[in-house]
């Protein structure tokens, strides 16, 4: 399956947030302290419209969209950004774009930042052996105040 992937528009807010709550479901992460109950969650195109910040979507050949990722500044920081509400539904995994999303975020975020900053879930095991992968690091505390206290898993990336 070739997938298209694009800048988010206001018309795939509340896909991404569905795809996100989908798979925060999945993983047991519908709670407090997480991107569940983050208050920007339907309103992306809006978030990611300033100078080093950008949110992509992949949409299949049939025009959905599957999967997201975003680059944003991590709060207190000016060299460090965040990897940011990166999540593919089931169908999605195993294709490749996945990797095609990271490599697109990977590359804007040197334009802006020396760092990448990400958190989540331990037990999303796939995404964790995927982030290793990349060359992200394991950090043994957050940084950062990103108001996702539930995350167990941290990590950075030199860029």
């Amino acid at each position: 399956m070739n997938y298209k992937i694009r800048k988010i528009e206001k018309k795939d807010n509340k896909y991404i947030e569905n795809i996100i709550r989908t798979c925060l479901i999945e993983f047991g992460g519908n709670h407090e302290g997480l991107a569940w109950s983050d208050p920007d969650l339907g309103r992306f195109s809006e978030i990611y419209n300033k100078e080093g910040c950008k949110y992509w979507v992949a949409e299949d050949e049939n025009g959905k969209i599957v999967g997201g990722v975003g680059i944003g500044k991590l709060q207190g920081y000016n060299d460090i950004c965040e990897l940011q509400k990166m999540y593919c539904l089931p169908e999605a995994r195993g294709t490749g774009v996945a990797h095609e999303l990271m490599d697109l975020a990977l590359e804007f975020a040197k334009k802006y930042y020396k760092k990448c900053y990400l958190e989540t879930l331990s037990n999303m095991i796939a995404a964790n052996k995927f982030y290793k992968k990349y060359g992200f690091k394991s950090l043994d505390k957050p940084i950062g105040s990103t108001g996702h206290y539930s995350c167990d898993v941290w990590y950075i990336k030199e860029l």
